[in-house]
């Protein structure tokens, strides 16, 4: 029987998964979710035994139900392959006592690339399935990670153009580098002069505009999105919480059925939604830990049940996670508010209006499970010099931030539960910032030779991700404001 996916945000038809995934964003501008969320058909002693694109499998089956086994078995084996450095695809290293679920072994070194790999696979099939002849506009809008991510999975695939905006100076050299050298004639990168959250409500201006979705239909195209709004991003990344268990299982650490606790270093919520989803499959989680870094929205939110965007942006050393309206909340918004779309947009209206909102007590009441903290500046490389000091592990600056949150609440609830760190980046995406935390000597060198004296400290190799954008031509000068983004796009589309 297929599941369906239903608007966040009205109750209109439902669609099936593979609509979803090609139109990404619902007509009326909410996310589509599933209209339950399916239990595990596997049992954890039998995920224990699993490789990681059985797992995959084991999971996406019960959400794309309108795929064949032959289709979605084709786009996972395509997606997790030698594009990964490790064949475990997300290994698990424990360090100190924690156990980093290692995100970051795809071909942009990010945990974006657990997902991202697999959507344009998802993506074109579910187009021929729907028999979707018009050019696929992949739109995006990137704190710096799913940018990259996302131009190497779509770039030179067929009936495909990707063209991704970013916030000019709010992302790190590495991250910029990755995006801008990248090759493929049908991708595009585009700097703005803004922040994430300005670039992420361009992007979503362009998709409620129905003129211009006439427009481009009339030129024979039609846009989708790689973010993590489209729910063929979102159901990839609950596979890497069910693997880590099933790890974890098959190792000795836990015993079948002990809860486990999972800390997300998150800014968008998407990455900590999928582990929230594997929790309702049947994961024994019991806390999951919601680490922010000094834009602190989401733990103000979770403090208080009031979201609230209206306060400084704030450029930290953790890019990806410089965010203020958290697009993945919503889907929690609906669950938690018993899947009530009235209220949901109620919600999201006010947001957009007035910059804020704040839910019920019964809808605090059911987010019980997840906490908040977040970490500052000083925290956030005290923990990455810390970690490395104690076990010679290094950790990029989004996985300090989880570290550092987790390590109050543990120090502070006594809560001995064995637990999972989301290790979201390689530090080498953010060498500076991770050099400079172990030892402000190395402040002095320049951008490559500290990734060279990271490998001889780590006793880690170059990943070949940076090896590549050492020389590599610079491809993508184009910059705009943020009011010309749509402008842009019409100029790349003619």
């Amino acid at each position: 029987m297929n599941l369906l996916y239903q608007s966040t945000r009205s109750k209109a038809a439902p669609i099936t998964a593979s609509q979803a995934i090609l139109k990404g964003l619902a007509e009326d501008g909410g996310l589509y979710v599933p209209e339950s969320i399916p239990s595990l058909t596997t049992s954890l002693k039998e995920l224990s035994s699993l490789t990681y694109q059985q797992t995959a499998y084991e999971v996406m089956k019960l959400y794309f139900t309108d795929f064949t086994e032959a289709e979605l078995k084709n786009c996972i084996n395509n997606a997790y392959d030698g594009k990964f450095d490790n064949e475990e695809i997300a290994p698990l290293k424990e360090a100190d006592g924690l156990y980093y679920l290692e995100l970051f072994h795809g071909s942009t070194i990010a945990f974006k690339d657990m997902a991202l790999s697999i959507l344009p696979h998802l993506l074109t099939t579910a187009a021929r399935k729907n028999n979707v002849t018009d050019e696929i506009v992949i739109l995006t809008a990137t704190s710096g990670d799913t940018g990259k991510a996302a131009l190497a999975g779509f770039a030179e695939v067929e009936g495909t153009k990707i063209i991704v905006f970013y916030p000019k100076d709010g992302v790190s050299p590495i991250q910029e580098k990755q995006m801008v050298t990248q090759k493929g004639d049908n991708t595009y990168v585009i700097g703005i002069d803004g922040n994430f959250d300005d670039a992420q409500n361009g992007v979503k201006a362009m998709f409620n505009n129905r003129k211009l979705a006439e427009d481009l239909k009339a030129k024979g195209y039609v846009f989708s999105s790689a973010n993590s709004i489209n729910i063929g991003r979102l159901v990839p990344q609950i596979a890497y919480y069910v693997y880590a268990y099933g790890k974890m299982l098959r190792t000795g650490v836990i015993s079948d059925g002990e809860k486990i606790n999972v800390a997300v270093p998150t800014g968008n919520f998407g990455n900590i939604l999928a582990a929230y989803y594997a929790k309702q499959m049947g994961i024994p989680i019991d806390k999951l830990i919601c680490a922010s870094n000094e834009n602190k929205v989401l733990f103000d939110f979770l403090e208080t049940g009031i979201y609230n965007r209206k306060r400084d942006f704030i450029l930290t050393s953790s890019p990806s996670m410089d965010i203020l309206i958290s697009s993945n909340l919503e889907r929690l918004l609906y669950l938690t508010s018993g899947k009530d779309s009235d209220k949901t947009l109620s919600l999201m209206n006010s947001l957009s209006e007035e910059g804020e909102y704040e839910i019920t007590k019964e809808m605090k009441e059911n987010m019980s499970g997840v906490l908040g903290g977040y970490a500052s500046e000083s925290q956030t490389a005290e923990t990455i010099k810390e970690v490395y000091e104690k076990t010679g592990y290094v950790i990029d600056t989004h996985t300090a931030v989880g570290v550092s949150v987790y390590n109050r609440y543990r120090q502070i609830n006594q809560d001995n539960n064995k637990t999972v760190i989301a290790s979201t980046a390689s530090p080498y995406k953010f060498t500076r910032s991770v050099m400079e935390a172990i030892d402000p000597k190395y402040g002095s060198l320049e951008d490559f030779e500290l990734v060279d004296e990271l490998s001889r400290i780590s006793k880690v190799a170059v990943p070949a991700a940076i090896e590549e954008i050492r020389s590599a031509k610079v491809l993508h000068e184009r910059v705009c404001k943020k009011d010309e983004m749509q402008k842009v796009v019409e100029e790349i589309l003619k």
